[in-house]
């Protein structure tokens, strides 16, 4: 699979795995995540023998413990795993019915993706090599309308796709796929295959620090939206002031690229004022966490649904009144939602402008927890009223700074306008390491959990802080 996104990827895994990319805490969650839906997926063929061997390097004992449960007789094998001709798969699930074997691949995915069909091909391929008769292979996923109620139903929490037809029609494809491959790492030439798309499709790459390393740390063309640098670093431009005046990009770059090279500032004092101007006291400054466990672990969740588990706000009750800070955290164990409701409710009043940083995210998480409580639903709905977004100056570039390099996000903005305020600083920097600190809580000593909760607060409270300050900034600007 790494050598059908890129040759070069398999080549590296096989050869230079030291020039890796370093994997962070949040990759290492994600695949154990896996694992877990992995795990969680054989109750759906439950009393089955275990083939897995004791670590990723002995997949040879895996071979043999196969071999041995299926002689015995067994009929539901988990990592049942082939070789054939030096090529090895390993299937999820495996299952006996009369003379025939269905495959299982589970996937912590929603769908069935491209890439799920050529894994299922290989292990076609390796299987029926070996003499198994499989009469079908199918995907195992997570069905995202399923609500949990009560106890977890892994009946209704995973869906099942045959993808023996799609297989069957890649046989020859994975053939030569596989013969070409053999031939590359057998000869030990790295493959000459240049950046592109495919090192982010279907998955990230873990080469790309190596990869990307002819191109420039600063003034790179992947300053510019994806679309357009990729163009570009096809008609041979790396960096931005390689570019030439005449070439032809949208107005939006344009304006990037003109800025970049200039230095200067753009300001549209007369459209921040108009946005300024409707905002009403007390302004609230207010900004949501959210976890999106793959499994539903709480009531009324589905797979995947973004969960808010804290809050932010800074109130400012008049233009000159001293800032006052309220927040919530829950306790990593129990459903926060209810709590998280309630304490919000007290203390975003009702009257007054709300500030978010990218509304949309905000008002969709207060639409859904209105659903979930429809005696607060008119509340909550009437808070989505009264938000703002305070991107929306920068998104729409009526101001606009060329360190922003192209990006409106708060963590471009915020540095800029004002340095004094930072995240680099926290031990929580950004949304990933917040959701993945949140659900390690439940597993924590009472110490760690103590400071990781400051921790959490310190993070959360430096996103509304951020708009406070912006929110000052623009009125500067405009007086």
């Amino acid at each position: 699979m790494y050598g059908c996104q890129c040759p070069k990827r398999l080549f590296l895994h096989k050869y230079g795995r030291d020039l890796r990319n370093p994997i962070d805490d949040g990759q290492q969650f994600i695949m154990q995540a896996g694992t877990d839906v992995g795990e969680l997926a054989r109750q759906l063929f439950p009393g089955g023998v275990d083939a897995a061997p004791p670590d990723a390097y002995a997949y040879q004992i895996s071979v043999e413990k196969t071999k041995a449960f299926i002689r015995q007789g067994e009929s539901i094998i988990y990592e049942a795993a082939f070789q054939f001709e030096g090529v090895l798969c390993a299937l999820d699930i495996l299952v006996r019915k009369g003379n025939a074997w269905y495959a299982f691949e589970v996937k912590s995915s929603t769908s069935v993706k491209a890439q799920h069909v050529q894994d299922a091909a290989l292990q076609y391929f390796v299987t029926t090599n070996c003499g198994l008769l499989v009469h079908d292979i199918s995907i195992v996923f997570l069905n995202n309308q399923y609500v949990r109620k009560g106890a977890l139903d892994t009946q209704q929490l995973f869906s099942t796709q045959s993808v023996v037809d799609e297989a069957k029609a890649l046989q020859d494809f994975v053939n030569d796929k596989i013969q070409a491959f053999k031939t590359m790492l057998v000869q030990r030439n790295v493959p000459v295959v240049d950046i592109g798309p495919h090192c982010f499709t279907p998955y990230g790459c873990d080469f790309t620090n190596h990869c990307f390393s002819h191109m420039p740390s600063e003034d790179s063309i992947f300053e510019l939206p994806d679309r357009t640098a990729w163009k570009l670093y096809a008609d041979g431009y790396k960096a931005l002031h390689h570019i030439p005046d005449d070439y032809e990009l949208s107005d939006k770059v344009n304006m990037q690229l003109l800025h970049h090279r200039t230095g200067e500032v753009f300001i549209d004092k007369a459209q921040i004022r108009k946005f300024l101007l409707p905002l009403t006291h007390p302004l609230y400054f207010f900004d949501f966490e959210t976890i999106m466990p793959g499994i539903p672990e709480f009531d009324e969740s589905k797979p995947y649904q973004q969960i808010p588990f804290q809050y932010s706000l800074h109130v400012q009750r008049t233009r000159y009144a001293a800032l006052e800070h309220f927040s919530f955290l829950g306790d990593g164990i129990r459903d926060p939602r209810s709590e998280l409701l309630i304490s919000m409710l007290q203390h975003l009043g009702t009257t007054g402008s709300i500030l978010c940083y990218n509304m949309n995210f905000e008002k969709q998480r207060i639409k859904e927890l209105a659903t979930l409580y429809p005696n607060f639903e008119k509340e909550l709905l009437a808070i989505n009223e009264r938000v703002v977004d305070l991107m929306i100056p920068f998104a729409r570039r009526w101001y606009y700074h060329p360190d922003f390099k192209g990006s409106y996000s708060i963590k471009a903005v915020l540095p800029v306008l004002i340095p004094e305020l930072r995240y680099d600083v926290l031990p929580i920097q950004e949304g990933g390491m917040a959701s993945l600190a949140y659900v390690q809580l439940k597993w924590q000593d009472d110490e760690t959990i103590s400071l990781q909760r400051q921790q959490l607060m310190d993070y959360c409270k430096m996103d509304t802080l951020a708009m406070v300050k912006i929110l000052e900034y623009l009125r500067q600007v405009i007086s």
